[in-house]
């Protein structure tokens, strides 16, 4: 039987790996990233093929976690045709894709930093910061636009697989927070991957001892990379099998804690 996808080229990349550094997710931990080459250009089938096996795009650097005794950035998929939409979600918009940036994009932006992250990495935000975190890429990405009447109330910065959509960052009016956009932007990406005939939507990282992360374990099915192999998750697990989930990977060893959770 012929592979369904075509023949890899990820050998011929060129990859390095980071210095220890602090962990954006978890407090007191250090982390390193294995990455390719920001000069190298890539195809679809090559990203489609990096994100298959863990990586992830942010501007013009594609990365993957490596950590020494730490397993806990798992990249996780939501299987859109199995995938049930919230029918509560009554929230009307006008979406439309774009490949270019505009001033608008960066004044939401600028607002939603100042606003929702004034403690993290990507404050203060600049004009700069923006074109290399969501402009520049070594890809063909795009955004969604979400408009609400004549107003941009979010925008979804994504790039398009083979086999899917990897949702890179979602930024919206801080204004509109009742209406929960940011959950909102990763339904109509599944919609929009249902409605192009793609399978997944790749979500990034769950980081099952991040708090801040745990909102990506909302959407079931999800399928999870643990050691090597897209495990499903068919159930809302509870705080103590995240607990137990997270435990098991601060190894280098795979571990079997979770057969009778995840298939």
């Amino acid at each position: 039987m012929n592979s369904y996808h075509p023949k890899s080229l990820l050998n011929d990349l060129q990859y390095y790996i980071t210095p220890p550094h602090s962990c954006s997710y978890l407090e007191h931990k250090s982390a390193r990233m294995v990455f390719l080459d920001p000069a190298h250009r890539i195809d679809v089938v090559s990203l489609s093929e990096l994100s298959r096996l863990g990586f992830r795009r942010s501007g013009d650097f594609v990365y993957r976690p490596e950590c020494h005794l730490c397993r806990q950035c798992l990249s996780c998929r939501v299987p859109v045709a199995d995938f049930q939409m919230n029918s509560s979600q009554d929230l009307t918009v006008k979406i439309t894709r774009t490949a270019d940036a505009t001033p608008v994009h960066y004044a939401l932006y600028e607002r939603y930093i100042f606003e929702r992250h004034a403690d993290g990495d990507m404050f203060p935000p600049s004009v700069d910061q923006f074109e290399k975190f969501l402009v520049h890429s070594c890809t063909d990405s795009f955004f969604l636009e979400f408009w609400k009447d004549d107003k941009l109330i979010s925008v979804s910065s994504c790039d398009p697989l083979d086999d899917g959509i990897s949702a890179v960052y979602t930024f919206f009016d801080p204004d509109e927070n009742r209406r929960s956009l940011g959950v909102f932007a990763v339904l109509k990406q599944i919609e929009h991957a249902k409605a192009l005939g793609l399978p997944y939507v790749y979500l990034g990282y769950w980081v099952p001892h991040s708090d801040k992360m745990n909102y990506k374990s909302q959407y079931l099915p999800l399928e999870l990379l643990i050691d090597g192999q897209w495990r499903r998750l068919n159930r809302m697990l509870n705080q103590e099998e995240i607990q137990q989930l997270g435990n098991s990977l601060m190894t280098t060893l795979p571990s079997g804690w979770n057969n009778p959770i995840i298939k």
